[in-house]
Parts: C-alpha cells; sequence; structure tokens
C-alpha cells in the first residue's frame, strides 16, 4: 500500500494563499489519479480536486473551482494543491489519496489515504 504524507497543517486569514503537498512513498508508475478531499467539523468528508497520472485532465468542486488548482510533479512523486482566495468555510481536515482505477471525484474509488492535515482560515 501507498504511504502518503501531507503537508504541515497551517492557519492563514482570509483571502490569503496556500500551498498543499502530497508525497508518496513509491514511484506511483501504477497509480492512475491523486485526489484532494476535506472534512470540516461536523461535516462529512467531501471532495475538493483530482487529477490524472499524467496531469492532462482535472476535476474540481464547485466550492473551489477558479480558486484551487491541482498539480503534480511525478518525478518527485508529488501532488499539490495551490488555494487560493480561502475563506473560513475552507476550514477543514485535509487528505489526499490515491486511486488505481483513474481520476474520481468518488471517495470509494481511492485505496491509500494520507493521515491528513488542519488547515484553518480566520475571518
Amino acid at each position: 500500500q501507498v504511504q502518503l504524507v501531507e503537508s504541515g497543517g497551517e492557519l492563514v486569514q482570509a483571502g490569503g494563499s496556500l500551498r498543499r503537498a502530497c508525497a508518496a512513498s513509491e514511484r506511483t508508475v501504477n497509480i492512475f489519479a491523486t485526489g484532494w478531499f476535506r472534512q470540516a467539523p461536523g461535516k462529512e468528508r467531501e471532495f475538493v480536486a483530482a487529477i490524472n497520472f499524467s496531469g492532462t485532465s482535472t476535476a474540481y468542486a464547485a466550492s473551489v473551482k477558479g480558486r484551487f488548482t491541482i498539480s503534480r510533479d511525478n518525478a518527485k512523486n508529488t501532488v499539490f494543491l495551490h488555494m487560493a482566495a480561502l475563506k473560513p468555510e475552507d476550514t477543514a481536515t485535509y487528505y489526499c489519496a490515491v486511486a488505481r482505477g483513474g481520476l474520481s471525484t468518488v471517495e470509494v474509488s481511492y485505496d491509500s489515504w494520507g493521515p491528513g492535515t488542519q488547515v484553518t482560515v480566520s475571518s
């Protein structure tokens, strides 16, 4: 099973930007997609963004489209989530995950998950 580690938790003011990183423990040649999900207190985990292995196809939740950008550096086995124009409602624990079956917005498609790290956006 692939081990994933997200970059550390951060606190940022509303309107600010962050870059999250998700590093994999092995070459992701057999892993077709990487996704970011988030879970706010008292809410279910929700899809945020996903990217296929080649980086040629992406998907975003409506709530983040136009503000967040997902990208990947396969040479470094790392996927990034660039978050801009942050809002207090973006406060959540963010998880990255990998899927062997291709790009998906559905949680059950993902096989391995990182432990999650906290992002807090203050108003």
